[in-house]
Formats: C-alpha cells, structure tokens, sequence
C-alpha cells in the first residue's frame, strides 16, 4: 500500500500548479487526495458514534481528540484510541497532498486552514468542538 501512495504521489506532483495567492480548492481529484478522502469516508461511520456521545471532539487545529472517556470501558477506550491514531495521521496526509497538489510545500499552510475550515463548517450540531482556548462546547 505505501508503495501505491508513493506511485500515485510521484504521479500527482505534475497535477495542477496554483499560482501564490490563489485560492485552495479542496475539490482537487489528484490520485492522493483520492486515496486519503476515501481512507477516511471508511472511517467516518466507526467515528460516529463516539462524536455522538461526546467522547470524541473536533480539535482547534482539525484533528480529532479524546473528550471525555469517563463512561467507556477498557475495550471501547482502546477502540476510540485506536480510530484517532488513523484518523489524526489520514487528516494530516490530507492537507499534505493538498498542498502538494497545489505547488508543493509551500501552500500547506493554506491548504491546512482552508481545510480546518471545511471540517468546522461540516461538524454537525450536538457534536463537541474545541476553541482556540482549549474549551469544549457543543456545536449548535
């Protein structure tokens, strides 16, 4: 599989060349934007209910974290723990072919707010989300 992912990231770098200051677009169907979308469409319904529940919460910077594990078992702490160690990996994955499919390096900062952004927008209501302060609330 990493030798896939390597193939399809040699092949994307020929993608689209953005010019500085253009806007990202997260919509990009370079091969490894593809790949990491869909390891994470995989994932999404396991993540769920544990968004519902409020165990897991939507992190400042994007990535998905440990809320509350007061309720779970052993077995169901291992179980979330082991979602946010291939979730918060694909996340970052993302924003780097993103980047990449933009001009390289450079418009990972971009790619990585634009993004942070989109999966803000997308967190639906009732799910918890943190502030820029470290403080939970729940999304309205």
């Amino acid at each position: 599989m990493k030798r896939f992912l390597l193939l399809l990231a040699v092949v994307s770098c020929t993608a689209i060349a953005a010019a500085p200051g253009d806007p990202i677009n997260l919509d990009i169907g370079t091969p490894p934007v593809v790949v990491v979308k869909h390891s994470l469409a995989q994932r999404a319904s396991r993540l769920v209910r544990f968004y519902d529940a409020g165990i897991i919460g939507l992190g400042y910077d994007g990535m998905v974290r440990m809320r509350d594990d007061s309720h779970l078992t052993l077995t169901q702490r291992q179980i979330a723990e082991k979602l946010i160690d291939n979730e918060n990996p694909d996340r970052n994955s993302l924003i780097y072919a993103l980047a990449e499919g933009h001009g390289g390096k450079a418009y990972e900062p971009a790619a990585r707010a634009a993004q942070v952004k989109r999966w803000k927008e997308q967190w639906h209501s009732g799910w918890w989300i943190e502030d820029a302060q470290g403080k939970w609330s729940i999304k309205p």
